[in-house]
């Protein structure tokens, strides 16, 4: 029998305070930063897309409190941005065709916003809001 590993991880998305709200769950919350990649740091292809003052904004950062996860980024896309609404839910696992199929199935009578597919930080990512406007990030862990 084949066990998948799946986990829902809390996402925040800044608008370029997330290096502070990093520091403050540190403080706060004797959270550790386990992970840590800025726009700085993505491929070279990519990294032209990112505007020079947003450069040392945080593409992807995973803290750990206590047994859970907290992850967060700035958007820097220019989508809306609303304070207390930065809030998804990343759908985490280590099986792509489980990540199909909670992508299908949350996508039902709701709205495609990443298609699932393959990145340079997944074998499979998408990102998909439900009929309940809830945002669901769906993320299988490894690399492409």
């Amino acid at each position: 029998m084949i066990v998948v590993s799946t986990s829902l991880i809390p996402f925040l998305e800044m608008n370029g305070s997330a290096n502070e709200a990093i520091d403050l769950y540190v403080k706060a919350l004797d959270a550790k930063v386990t992970y840590m990649l800025r726009f700085s740091d993505m491929p070279k292809n990519q990294e032209a897309l990112v505007p020079s003052e947003k450069k040392d904004w945080v593409n992807y950062a995973v803290l750990k409190i206590g047994d859970s996860e907290l992850q967060i980024t700035d958007n820097f896309t220019g989508s809306t941005y609303e304070k207390g609404t930065q809030i998804t839910i990343v759908v985490q696992t280590d099986d792509k065709e489980k990540a199909a199929q909670y992508f299908e199935a949350l996508k039902q009578g709701g709205r495609v916003n990443d298609p699932l597919q393959a990145s340079f930080f997944s074998p499979a990512y998408g990102n998909v809001t439900d009929k309940f406007g809830i945002t669901f990030r769906i993320l299988t862990k490894g690399r492409q």
